[in-house]
C-alpha cells in the first residue's frame, strides 16, 4: 500500500521493491535500513511495532506518514519524505535516509557550571549517574524553533535529542514521529527552551497554513491515517496556539520530557 495523496515528494520512489540491507538494533520498534532501487530508506513495518499503553496498536507507521504531511503543509521541511509502503515484513512506514552531520549537537547535557550563553537555551537542571549537577540545553536557532512549533502542532510525545538530525549547512530534520497526533495532550520534548516566548510572524503563518490546509488537501490526505477525533484535535491545537501566540510551558502530571533524553 502506498499513499499518493500527499502534498509533495511525488518524484521520490514511492513505488518499487524494497530490499532490506540490515536492522537498526537501537530502535525501540523494528526498524531496517534498505533501498528502493538505489535510494536508501528506513523501513518500519507495522508487524514490528510493540504495543503501547497510551497509543493504539498497529498505527505508528500511519502517524509517521501523517507527520510528514503536516511538515509539508507547515512548509519547513522538518520531516524527511515519508510514506506507507509494502515491504518484506508487510506494510510499514518508509522514510528517505538522511546523511546528517555527526559533528554537530543541537541538544546537549553539560555541567551546570558550564551552561553556554548566547546561542543556547537552558531547559532544566538535574543530577547525572555520578551525582554531578548537569543541565539540559539546546541551540537557539530558527530551525530548531520551527521544530518546537511543529511538535506542539502534532502533539509529539517523544522528541528526544537523538530524534533531531543536524544537517550540513544548519538545517535540522526531525525523525521518529510514531508517537504523535494523540487526541489527548501528550507533549514530551527536550525543546522547552522557548517556553513563554512569542511566536514569530513566520511561525504563526506556518500554523495558519496548517489550519487552512486541514479544510482541503491536507485533511483529505490525513483521513486514511488518523481518526476523525485526532484530525479535529490537530486543528484545535493549531487554533489554541495561534490564540495564545506563545510557546507553551509544561502542564499536567505527565513527564514533560521523554526518557531517555537522547
Amino acid at each position: 500500500m502506498t499513499t499518493e495523496g500527499d502534498l509533495a515528494g511525488r518524484d521520490e520512489p514511492s513505488r518499487g521493491e524494497l530490499e532490506l540491507k540490515g536492522q537498526i538494533r537501537t530502535a525501540s520498534n523494528a526498524a531496517f535500513f534498505g533501498t528502493i532501487g538505489d535510494v536508501p530508506v528506513i523501513y518500519k513495518p507495522i508487524s514490528g511495532e510493540r504495543p503501547l499503553w497510551d497509543f493504539p496498536d498497529g498505527n505508528l507507521a500511519h502517524r509517521e506518514a501523517a507527520a510528514y504531511l503536516v511538515s509539508q503543509s507547515i512548509g519547513w521541511n522538518i520531516v524527511p519524505r515519508t510514506w506507507l509502503h509494502d515491504g518484506p515484513l508487510g506494510t510499514g512506514s518508509v522514510q528517505l535516509w538522511q546523511e546528517y552531520d555527526g559533528g554537530q549537537d543541537a541538544v546537549d547535557l553539560v555541567p551546570t557550571d558550564s551552561v553556554p550563553g548566547e546561542g543556547w537555551r537552558h531547559v532544566f537542571d538535574g543530577i547525572d549517574e555520578e551525582d554531578h549537577p548537569v543541565s539540559l540545553v539546546h541551540e537557539d536557532s530558527p530551525e530548531l524553533r520551527r521544530m518546537a512549533v511543529f511538535d506542539i502542532v502534532v502533539n509529539n510525545a517523544d522528541r528526544k535529542g537523538g530524534h533531531i538530525l543536524p544537517m550540513p549547512g544548519g538545517h535540522r530534520h526531525g525523525i521518529d514521529h510514531g508517537l504523535t497526533f494523540h487526541a489527548e495532550y501528550k507533549l514530551r520534548t527536550v525543546l522547552w527552551g522557548w517556553r513563554g516566548d512569542e511566536l514569530s510572524v513566520a511561525e504563526r503563518q506556518g500554523v495558519e497554513k496548517v489550519v487552512a490546509d486541514i479544510q482541503g488537501e491536507l485533511g483529505a490526505a490525513l483521513e486514511p491515517l488518523l481518526t476523525g477525533r485526532e484530525i479535529a484535535a490537530l486543528e484545535t491545537r493549531c487554533e489554541r496556539l495561534l490564540a495564545r501566540g506563545r510557546f507553551p510551558a509544561p502542564r499536567g502530571e505527565m513527564p514533560a520530557v521523554p526518557w531517555p533524553l537522547f
